[in-house]
């Protein structure tokens, strides 16, 4: 398959600047403004090496702070004062707050801009043009004309892992500098741009020095789902504002610097005009960093696959260039804080520049879009490193329109949930009226079949301007293209809510309505009688299943509850208790710090009619612990984060409205195997069957055919409820997190083991527990899988960095399990991020590489 080059990218985006994407010749560019920015931008005007002049009226950071920006880490008030300050004092700047977060602190924004163009007239015409900029429809001749006189919005942010100060500190600065300085370099930006600075995008986490926000949700993988007000708000405020740069300022392990363009995978929908855009601004950045004689690089670790980044969503959802740069937080302060903010300036300087040409080649993206989407042509996969190979293709099948059957009453509210999702990110999305025979209609994970679809049905025609986005949200496939995996591989809104639908590529002219905006469905209603739930919390520094229980439970289920902690649970802790939730987490910790006695405690407790809820760890701890008799083995897969249709039996209480079937999101998951089949709840279906199927990347993964999901066992008066993997992950798998709202809520079928089955039972205890006791604990552990012959070459690389692992072999394939003690994500990770390039040095092809997100 030939990949993206780099000259291949800028071909393409000289192409769709100069002359749109239908090849024909473009009109005549009108002649550039007399503007002394514009005169002054040639080469006497270096954006960095540029004296700064100064105007006065605008308060000096360290006049206010005490100190220099990037002498230390500004705080959320100091920077939230800054920028209410600046508003106050400048024409050029306006300010305000995009969301709340849950602890109550503001998200506060700023823009910055000439002084016309940042009233709230200014602001209006440069939304209503860049409205019609993205409008597919717009005319050539329009579009070339509101172009040349709508300035791009660049976005600048920062600080959305809370304990990654920097980016924060250097969009201050970025803002100060576009606000108070009179000298070319400074004008050339505010005369052809208007740049959104959103200095934090975590307050709560930066207040905390922690990397997740209050709910412990890393806020870098919530941007398609929205499920946290920090990010709901920003998006919104991107709709308001539509991004053609989008900086996203993070730190990394080490002292270095990275910035685009990215390493492979990358997202098949993303443009090549997108990718070109990071090719030029990382030249740009390259080269001034040579000269300042930084520590860089490019092309390595960080992809741009999945669709829940601050750089895949502001390019897949609107086509603009979303750019993560990482600066290494070994680095002072002052360091880090400066670095950042040339990765800023340059970008801004390189793309003001360029005004009127990113204009250009952002509506020639939009009309490309909608032609494609017409077409029904989905966009192939390509690499763009030079030495890697697509490994999947996208499949030569035209996809025109995708449908999401209503369902019943059950479903509803997914449905709309999904229909609001589409919309809100400028998705049309109809209702038929009539019935519609379709006759190659494809249902998610099924064949290709003729159908009549009912009056009712939801239609999303292809035929959009946001046709990418549209086939990143309901594709039944990611299509991963090269086996590295920084995140997961899977996301499709209509698997992670487990709602029917699927695609069709005929051309077809339904009878239909446009849905008008879905209201946000409501909080489903609670039984008379709702039994008192704790969350037993493994460990205090595992804040991310818990945190995403703690957010479903409270903020959309209504369900009270209270912490429950290992230590507490042999002094009563238990008691009044009907319902004891076990999240992921690490087992061993939980099963040491319970002791004998709270061991003793918990088994009486479930056995005397309590009812254990476990996943992951949580589950672990009950084969552990002797609360349920299910098995649990280590996996020998490679899937580093897919979705699997599962069978469900509609029979039990915890199975209500959800169906014959769901979607398990899975990920290095433990092997679950029930001692009683009648306990199984769901399951995973044969490989041979016509019902396996499996969305995003997996090799291997035919060891779970056949074995458990989810298993509902009696123990004694009580029930133990264990989920293989987590029911509720990230709190946007809404489909299984019903069988998880079920367990809770559902009475369940009657308990009850005889006395006659005692015997038996403490043997399947014992081999339940045998078998957890045998897992391995290593906490996030960094994944490589290869070939027999490469084995010798990986272990070489891997002692080169100092790794320690534990390894293991099956047919056809080696895993080194590497160690990762402090359950580091990658970017935090002393050598992780170098593990892809000193594997490729050695000459190792991976099966699979899979790093800690």
């Amino acid at each position: 398959m030939f990949g993206r080059r780099p000259s291949v990218l800028l071909a393409a985006l000289s192409a769709a600047t100069l002359i749109g994407s239908t090849g024909a010749t473009a009109a005549p560019v009108e002649p550039a403004p007399a503007n002394p920015a514009g005169a002054a931008a040639g080469r006497d005007c270096h954006p960095i090496k540029t004296d700064a002049r100064f105007r006065g009226g605008l308060s000096d950071p360290v006049d206010v702070l005490g100190f220099e920006l990037g002498e230390q880490a500004v705080t959320v008030r100091e920077s939230n004062r800054l920028l209410t300050m600046w508003a106050k004092q400048s024409p050029r700047v306006v300010s305000g707050t995009l969301a709340t977060s849950w602890e109550g602190r503001e998200l506060k924004y700023a823009i910055v801009g000439r002084a016309g163009h940042v009233t709230p007239r200014g602001l209006a015409r440069i939304r209503a043009a860049t409205a019609r900029l993205r409008d597919p429809d717009t005319s050539r001749r329009e579009a070339m004309r509101l172009a040349y006189r709508t300035p791009p919005i660049l976005w600048v942010a920062g600080n959305v892992h809370g304990n990654e100060e920097s980016g924060a500190d250097s969009a201050l600065k970025t803002l100060y500098n576009l606000a108070a300085r009179t000298d070319c370099a400074a004008r050339r930006i505010m005369d052809n741009a208007l740049v959104v600075v959103l200095p934090i995008q975590n307050p709560d986490g930066r207040a905390a020095d922690r990397r997740q926000n209050m709910y412990g949700f890393d806020l870098n993988r919530d941007w398609f789902a929205r499920t946290q007000p920090e990010t709901d708000g920003k998006v919104a405020l991107l709709q308001k504002y539509p991004p053609a740069v989008f900086i996203d300022a993070h730190e990394m392990g080490g002292t270095g610097f990275f910035f685009p363009p990215n390493a492979d995978p990358i997202y098949h929908e993303i443009t090549d005009t997108s990718l070109g855009w990071m090719e030029i601004y990382g030249s740009a950045m390259a080269a001034e960093f040579r000269r300042q004689g930084f520590d860089f690089f490019q092309r390595e670790v960080y992809d741009l696959f999945y669709q829940g980044y601050g750089d895949t969503v502001p390019t897949t959802g609107f086509l603009g260039a979303g750019m993560t740069f990482e600066k290494g937080g070994d680095s002072p302060i002052g360091v880090r804080t400066y670095e950042q903010f040339v990765t800023q300036w340059i970008t801004l300087s390189a793309a003001a520049d360029r005004a009127d040409k990113i204009m250009r080649g952002w509506h020639a993206s939009y009309v490309e879009s909608y032609e494609q989407g017409a077409q029904g042509r989905l966009a192939p996969n390509e690499v763009i490193n030079p030495e890697n190979e697509v490994i999947n293709e996208v499949p030569d099948r035209l996809v025109r329109h995708y449908f999401l059957r209503a369902g019943g009453p059950a479903k509803q509210a997914q449905v709309q949930e999904i229909v609001r999702h589409l919309q809100r990110m400028n998705v049309t999305v109809h209702r038929l009226t009539e019935p519609l025979r379709v006759p190659d209609y494809k249902p998610y994970g099924r064949t290709v079949r003729a159908t009549t679809l009912p009056a009712g049905t939801y239609w999303v025609p292809m035929a959009q301007a946001q046709k990418h986005w549209i086939q990143a949200m309901l594709n039944e496939d990611t299509y991963t293209p090269f086996p590295f995996f920084y995140d997961v591989t899977a996301w499709s809104l209509p698997l992670l809510g487990d709602v029917q639908g699927g695609s069709a590529g005929a051309t077809l002219s339904p009878e239909a309505t446009r849905v008008p905006l879905m209201a946000e469905p409501a909080a489903p209603e609670l039984p008379a009688q709702v039994p008192t739930v704790g969350v037993l919390e493994l460990s205090d520094d595992w804040v991310q299943s818990i945190g995403w229980l703690r957010y479903r439970l409270d903020q959309e289920w209504g369900i009270d509850h209270r912490t429950v902690t290992p230590q507490g649970v042999a002094d009563g802790g238990l008691d009044g208790l009907d319902v004891l939730l076990v999240p992921d987490g690490p087992s061993e910790d939980g099963y040491e710090a319970l002791g004998e006695g709270g061991r003793d405690a918990l088994r009486a407790w479930v056995n005397e009619g309590g009812r254990y809820i476990g996943w992951s760890g949580g589950a672990e701890l009950a084969a552990m612990t002797g609360v349920t008799t299910a098995v649990l083995d280590a996996p020998t897969s490679d899937v580093p984060g897919s979705l699997f249709r599962v069978q469900v039996d509609e029979d039990a209480p915890m199975a209500a409205g959800v169906g014959a079937y769901a979607w398990q999101f899975y990920a290095y998951d433990n092997v679950m195997r029930a001692s009683d089949p009648d306990d199984v709840v769901v399951s995973y279906p044969q490989p041979e069957s016509n019902d396996w199927f499996v969305s995003g990347f997996a090799r291997g993964a035919e060891e779970l055919g056949g074995t458990a999901a989810a298993i509902s066992e009696p123990v004694g008066d009580g029930r133990a409820v264990v989920f293989a993997s987590d029911p509720n992950f990230r709190a946007y798998t809404d489909g299984t997190a019903t069988l998880l709202r079920n367990a809770i809520l559902q009475p369940g079928q009657a308990a009850g083991s005889a006395a006659a089955g005692a015997a038996q039972r403490a043997d399947a205890e014992n081999m339940a527990r045998d078998a957890a006791r045998m897992l391995p604990d290593l906490r996030e552990p960094i994944r490589v899988s290869v070939r027999p012959g490469s084995a010798e070459e990986t272990t070489a690389a891997l002692r080169d960095l100092g790794a320690s692992w534990v390894e293991q072999r099956s047919a056809g394939k080696v895993t080194f399990l590497l160690r990762n003690p402090r359950g580091l994500s990658s970017d935090q990770h002393p050598w992780a991020r170098r593990l892809p390039s000193k594997l490729q040095a050695a000459g190792v092809q991976p099966i699979a590489v899979t790093l800690p997100s």
